[in-house]
């Protein structure tokens, strides 16, 4: 290799190493907005990142994973979200909250010192864990707004039990949990507040439930084997991230969209990205409704009937990804257009662009390919496909050590 060969190759190295390319949950009417935002934190990336020795690419670990004091600097990880769910800063204005007990006894009149208990508190809270601990939750844990659970630093399990639900609350961020196994539950009164507890009907069994929920960001977590959805959003729910995690074994993965009929959710928009959608994984990653969705940077490694489907006409902005399609000639296909003639849904907006498929995997586009029709589903500039396993390598909970590099 030339000494010219081996400049351009650093260069080019650094310039995706720097670009973490920030977008605005907002409405873009103009799509060289996307572009001038993109460019200006680039440049400000390049002066405040400073030491690239640990750069993986990953805007979202590049931006916080390089920091050796990452625990003492723990709320700095909500100035990290990118996308449509970039606005959510969870607790990062509020006090660290350290859990130190995983029993889950009583929904109504949570003990001090558990996860239920710091979830319900009005006030913003960074909520961490004292050790390695398995919670399994009585009923649905039903968060208020302004809170992070952040699981680095220990090994926390919420399985075998109810899981998460983000329901009419806004400014949630949930890193680093492995949430598996959940259960449905309810016919009983949950607490969701210091001052209001209520009668909850049956639970779906989601891992993580967003039912009317806004600026919500799901992150480096570790995801399986549950009653219904791993990550459902639906009724009204918008300015949601889901990245960085690893989803197996499951069958209807993740739901975005209440129903066809249920027209507030044409204003929902998600970004999914850097996740490894991994074994066991049959269908829907995601199945969407209405809305602008953005499918950026993901390694899609298993899948039993589809990958990316939907109804109602959604925004399907597929850029980047990675699909290797099953052995089975059947399901080769990537998407599926569900509830609607061919009629119609070749008029609806679903792309591929710079998509790797591999294995006969191949995706079907309906309706035109200007920028225009795809600038509310466009919230960060997507890194060539090639470069998917780099940048989704460390997908899931990490194991992260204090006084080392996470």
């Amino acid at each position: 290799m030339t000494l010219l060969h081996l400049s351009l190759s650093l260069f080019s190295c650094l310039l995706l190493v720097l670009a973490p390319t920030f977008i605005d949950s907002a409405h873009v009417s103009d799509p060289e907005l996307i572009v001038q935002e993109v460019n200006q934190k680039i440049n400000a990336s390049r002066r405040n990142l400073g030491v690239l020795s640990c750069g993986t690419g990953n805007p979202i670990d590049d931006c916080w994973r390089c920091d050796r004091k990452w625990e003492k600097n723990r709320q700095r990880l909500a100035d990290c979200a990118i996308g449509f769910g970039k606005h959510a800063i969870g607790g990062r204005d509020g006090k660290i909250y350290v859990v130190t007990d995983p029993s889950d006894k009583d929904a109504v009149n949570p003990k001090p010192g558990t996860l239920r208990h710091a979830v319900i508190q009005d006030k913003p809270l960074w909520i961490i864990f004292a050790r390695d601990m398995v919670i399994k939750l009585k009923e649905e844990l039903l968060m208020n707004s302004f809170k992070t659970i952040d699981g680095r630093g220990a090994n926390v399990h919420i399985a075998g039990g109810a899981c998460i639900t983000v329901q009419y609350v806004t400014n949630i961020i949930i890193h680093g949990i492995n949430i598996h196994d959940c259960k449905k539950r309810g016919n009983a009164y949950v607490r969701d507040s210091p001052s209001h507890y209520g009668w909850r009907t049956a639970s779906d069994g989601d891992a993580v439930s967003i039912f009317g929920g806004s600026h919500v960001w799901v992150d480096h977590c570790s995801l399986s084997n549950c009653a219904d959805g791993l990550v459902d959003a639906i009724h009204g729910s918008t300015a949601i991230t889901i990245s960085n995690n690893y989803l197996t074994h499951h069958n209807k993965v993740m739901l975005l969209g209440h129903s066809d009929s249920y027209t507030r959710d044409k204003n929902m928009q998600v970004t999914i990205a850097f996740n490894h959608f991994g074994e066991g994984l049959v269908q829907r990653m995601p199945r969407c409704r209405h809305g602008y969705f953005h499918v950026v940077n993901n390694d899609y490694t298993h899948w039993q009937m589809y990958a990316i489907g939907g109804s109602a006409a959604p925004t399907i902005n597929s850029q980047g990804n990675r699909f290797l399609a099953p052995n089975d000639h059947v399901f080769k296909e990537v998407t599926k257009y569900e509830d609607a003639p061919q009629s119609k849904w070749k008029k609806w907006n679903w792309r591929s662009e710079g998509d790797l498929f591999l294995n006969g995997a191949f995706f079907t586009p309906a309706g035109g390919r200007a920028s225009s029709s795809y600038a509310k589903a466009s919230s960060l500039s997507a890194r060539p496909s090639s470069l998917v396993a780099s940048v989704t390598g460390n997908a899931g909970a990490l194991y992260c050590k204090k006084g080392s590099r996470c």
